[in-house]
């Protein structure tokens, strides 16, 4: 099976072939922990995780080795810090655990590797030291910075003129800097941050050469696949490709210029801007919703689904309606599942190649999403007719979804996971005592019953198959919906 990637570097699809097929690398830039994460933040890490789980398929689970990297060094945590009256680390090891839990709670897998910046500070000083040494960074002032001009190809990957990138992004200004791109490596700490000692001073690292070296650090350059959002293309992205390549290997000899791109990453993958009434969502707009706040209004996979509703290059609006589509859309999948529980899926859950697809073909999960509706929906047909292929149809869809991560759940835990076993009961009773009433055209206790079970926070769902019910979810304002 074929699987196709757009490459940010190529600006067009190119198969994905891994350097070597038995251990395929794959690095996406992970959160700045210093507080809860948006939604927005989320968008990589669910796409970023269908991949993880593709590759798996692909070449078996234990071939990928995926890092996600934690920034835990950083002025906002720093501030956090200060205002709480609290050391760095409580701040960190809060919020890391809060948007881990989130993650989880998304359905995303745990990465192979989820290095931390402090962690990783011999590595970042050895990266910048060989930096210098190759005359492709420089000291001034207590500080490192890396010398743009070092790099003939800066600028490659995103495709755009120096002075026009350095226009459009907020670059520092400093009169030690030899060029205005000049960013970074090493800094002094101000009164009360986190120090670490270096050959150039204490101090602490600057953003960028934090992924390079734990790339290097956690799966060894070159990598196979380099993710993020698109907004860190320009600078972040082309800065850890620049640094990365001049700071050549780790045994301080520099890698030849003329292997391009392909001494660092293969493949760069971009996901697009998650937006709320048409505006890029960010904390600095103000205009955010939190991962940990929708969580507490609908599952996971409401929200996972919603996430993977536009194809992952494209920009994603976020609205209540999505989240009600995406509702509706697993409800019918669940609701499928649960009349099918008596069919044994069986077999091993391979999937044909026709069936993934859509997946091989960019990660293209709003296609794999038309797949599992048209699977779900011939697995009904199967079931009601009693067709022997229901079985096939059934381990298809499940395997199809694995890969997805959706359909991770029991359908009645899915529908009625709130209720216990009296008011389980008690419900079944009032929907039999309904069903009898609707047959007997009795309109008025049908109705009497149903006002009996809204109150109950229970929503019933009339379909061809009969009725069925959920509890109903918590609205915004924390009350039944």
């Amino acid at each position: 099976m074929s699987l196709t990637l757009y490459d940010t570097m190529a600006r067009t699809k190119r198969p994905f072939v891994p350097a070597d097929p038995r251990r395929v690398t794959m690095y996406v830039c992970g959160p700045t922990v210093y507080n809860y994460s948006h939604i927005g933040n989320f968008r990589p890490v669910v796409v970023f995780d269908v991949l993880f789980r593709l590759l798996r398929r692909l070449y078996g689970e234990g071939a990928v080795l995926y890092a996600a990297n934690v920034t835990d060094v950083d002025d906002k945590i720093n501030a956090k810090a200060s205002e709480e009256g609290v050391p760095i680390k409580t701040i960190t090891d809060r919020y890391l655990a809060a948007y881990n839990g989130d993650a989880e709670a998304l359905g995303a897998l745990l990465p192979t590797a989820q290095p931390r910046a402090t962690e990783t500070m011999d590595a970042i000083v050895a990266m910048i030291g060989r930096l210098v040494h190759n005359a492709a960074a420089y000291a001034a002032e207590g500080h490192v910075l890396f010398d743009t001009q070092a790099y003939g190809d800066y600028g490659k990957l995103s495709g755009r003129p120096l002075d026009e990138m350095i226009a459009g992004a907020r670059v520092e200004v400093a009169p030690y800097k030899r060029h205005p791109a000049d960013f970074v490596l090493w800094k002094p700490s101000k009164p009360g941050e986190p120090v670490w000692e270096s050959p150039w001073g204490p101090g602490r690292p600057g953003w960028h050469i934090e992924c390079s070296a734990m790339i290097e650090q956690e799966l060894g350059l070159p990598i196979d696949i380099h993710g993020g959002g698109i907004d860190l293309v320009f600078p972040h992205h082309e800065n850890e490709l620049a640094q990365g390549l001049c700071a050549g290997h780790a045994d301080g000899a520099r890698q030849d210029e003329g292997q391009g791109h392909a001494a660092y990453a293969h493949y760069w993958l971009h996901n697009g801007f998650l937006n709320m009434a048409d505006e890029k969502m960010s904390k600095s707009l103000g205009n955010v919703a939190l991962a940990h706040d929708l969580l507490k209004q609908q599952p996971g996979e409401v929200i996972r689904w919603a996430l993977l509703a536009a194809h992952y290059r494209q920009p994603l609006a976020w609205t209540d309606d999505a989240l009600a589509q995406a509702r509706n859309a697993l409800d019918h999948l669940y609701g499928v599942l649960g009349r099918a529980r008596h069919i044994d899926a069986g077999g091993s859950g391979a999937l044909l190649e026709d069936q993934l697809e859509p997946l091989l073909d960019d990660v293209n999960t709003p296609a794999a999403m038309y797949l599992l509706k048209k699977l779900a929906t011939e697995l009904d047909t199967a079931v009601r007719k009693a067709d022997p292929n229901a079985s096939a149809l059934k381990q298809d869809l499940m395997a199809l979804a694995e890969v997805m991560g959706f359909l991770q759940a029991d359908p009645r835990v899915w529908f009625q996971g709130s209720a216990d076993a009296d008011l389980t009961s008690r419900i079944d009773a009032l929907i039999a005592a309904r069903d009898a009433a609707r047959v007997a055209k009795d309109w008025a206790e049908a109705d009497r019953i149903r006002a009996e079970l809204t109150a109950l926070n229970v929503e019933v769902m009339d379909g061809p198959a009969g009725a069925t019910w959920r509890i109903a979810l918590a609205s915004k304002n924390g009350e039944q919906a």
